[in-house]
This record gives structure tokens, sequence and C-alpha cells, in this order.
């Protein structure tokens, strides 16, 4: 008995560890994201400058009391620019993921419990689009094209979908051979309503999923767009187009490079963890 008292002790207690320390891990990433939020909605209200303000007898200079992150080589403030970019850094990534979600869980559920030809269809359809590489898909297009943040935000919706398509129809079909449906097919429920009543609410932890990995993916790629000079127009706030144009200045002024790149690598990272961690606790109460 003391034996099994001890296997058991032995195999609960990493578990009892390991939850706290990934409740903390979300908690803290979502409060970075939030802040990565809030700094986009706020932008201009909060920002000590004013972010397109240029001085060009100061050039660039490194950090000082009036402007903690240095300047630029026109004089403009970088942190002011930081906390203005955010917006335009975050609205694309953020139109790509509702997209993204809203697509392929509306996909993914006709084509899993419908089957058939509409299973057919869409699953070609989707293979075909999930053997291309997005981003550099979107550069091609974009680079060939033109339209800059808005045409690259299209391509990567389109590219983005297949992921979250596969992991809504899989989990679809996994639902559709359980009980409860059949006792809704009895009951003489409709197909939309057993989809969008009964369904939907036992796969949500697929729809944060999706969401928050299309976010990351999305913000990583429209970022690597600006700075290659393909997203936002030149002159405009944005912290891949800010790292891009800041390169010369990497011995002048670090931080004119490392506060985009650090920004970029916070929000991508964060929004994962919270993706992650939502998935997590709802899928164990699910169960």
């Amino acid at each position: 008995m003391t034996a099994d008292l001890t296997a058991s002790t032995s195999a609960t207690w990493p578990a009892r560890l390991v939850r706290p320390q990934m409740g903390w891990v979300t908690l803290i990433a979502g409060l970075l994201f939030a802040a990565v939020l809030l700094m986009a909605a706020l932008g201009g209200l909060i920002a000590p400058h004013d972010a397109a303000a240029q001085d060009l007898l100061r050039g660039a200079t490194g950090p000082s009391a009036g402007h903690i992150l240095g300047t630029d080589e026109l004089g403009r403030d970088i942190f002011s620019r930081l906390i203005v970019g955010a917006r335009t850094a975050v609205l694309g990534p953020l139109v790509i993921a509702v997209a993204t979600t809203t697509l392929s869980t509306v996909l993914g559920l006709l084509a899993g419990y419908l089957g058939g030809w509409t299973d057919g269809v869409v699953g070609r359809l989707t293979d075909i689009v999930y053997a291309l590489p997005p981003l550099l898909v979107a550069i091609v297009v974009v680079g060939i094209l033109g339209g800059g943040l808005p045409l690259g935000v299209l391509v990567l919706v389109v590219l983005n979908i297949p992921a979250g398509y596969r992991s809504m129809r899989a989990a679809t079909l996994e639902q559709r051979s359980l009980p409860y449906i059949e006792t809704a097919k009895v009951l003489g429920e409709p197909k939309w309503r057993i989809m969008w009543h009964h369904v939907l609410p036992n796969v949500r932890p697929i729809l944060y999923t999706t969401f928050f990995l299309s976010f990351t993916y999305g913000f990583v790629d429209l970022s690597t767009l600006s700075f290659l000079g393909l997203g936002v127009s030149p002159g405009t706030p944005d912290w891949g187009r800010m790292a891009a144009e800041s390169r010369v200045l990497i011995f002048q002024n670090p931080w004119a490079v490392i506060a985009p790149l650090a920004m970029i690598v916070i929000a991508a990272v964060s929004a994962n963890l919270v993706g992650q961690g939502l998935d997590r606790r709802t899928a164990g109460r699910n169960r």
C-alpha cells in the first residue's frame, strides 16, 4: 500500500507543479499581449512626442532624458514611433486572425458534418492552398501587383485557412459520431442547428488555437513584408518598417533597431502562449 501511495504521489506532484507554472506563463503572456493591444488602441494619445515630427539638426542620437530610446536619422523620437507603430503592426494580424478563424470554422464544420461532395470539394481546394508557402506567395503577389498591406492581408487570410480548416474538420468528424448527435437527429433537429448549437460549442479549443496561431503567423509575415518594403508605405510608423529603415543606425543608436524587433518578438510569442494556454484550459474542462 505504501508503494502504491508513493507511486501515486510521485505521479501527481509533477502535474501539480507544472500547472501553476503554465498558468503563470499564460498570465504573463496575456498581460504582455494586452499591453500590446492597449498600445495599439491608444497610439498617439500616450506617445510623448509627435511620431512624424522631424528634427534634421538633431539627427540620430542615443537615449537621453527627452528621448528615452533616442532618435532616428531624421530626428524622430523612436519611443513615440514605437507606440504609434503598434496600431499598424497589430491591425493587419487581427484582421487575418478574425477572418481566418471565421472562414476555417465555417468550412470545417460544413465539410466535417455534411461530408460527401462538400467535403470532397473543400478538401481538394484546401489541399492545393496548403501546399503553398504563405510568406513566399505573399512576397511574390504583393511584389508583382503592389497593393501593399491590404493585399498582403488578403493573401495571408486565404493561405492560412487550410490549417484551421483541417483542425476544425477533424474535430467535427469526431463529434459527429458521438451519441448526442444521434439523439439530436432522432429529435428532428435540422443540420444547421446541430452544427452551430451542438457541435461548435464542443470544439471551442480549436477556435482559440486557430485565432492565436493565425495572429502569430500573420504578425510575423506582415512584419517581414514591411521589413522588405512591401507592406506599409515609407515613413509610416510600423515595427517591421522601422527595423528596416534603422539598420544603418545599428552602431550609432542600436535601440532604433532593437526596440521594434523586440516588440515583434514580444507580440508574436505572447499571442502564441496565450492561445496554447486557452487551448489547454478549455480542453481540460471539456474532459
